[in-house]
């Protein structure tokens, strides 16, 4: 089974490696750009096909290591 953990700053804190890719993305040209916030996406494979047991794994994953849960907030997704 796979899954995708979607890592994001949480809205208020800020991002300067979002505010710089922002800037490199304007001074490439690139129009229409109003803001950028960086996160971070973990593609995994787990084994077996308990969904619901996958998912609880997960969470617990990331509140203890993948995610900053004090600045993060995390979405967790089978697909």
């Amino acid at each position: 089974m796979k899954a995708r953990v979607t890592v994001t700053l949480k809205t208020g804190i800020l991002d300067p490696q979002g505010k710089a890719i922002e800037g490199a993305l304007k001074s490439l040209g690139v129009d229409g750009v109003a803001s950028v916030r960086q996160g971070k996406v973990f593609d995994i494979e787990l084994a077996g096909a308990d969904e619901a047991k996958a998912e609880a794994v997960l969470k617990e994953a990331a509140d203890k290591l993948l995610a900053n849960t004090v600045i993060e907030n995390y979405r967790v997704e089978i697909v």
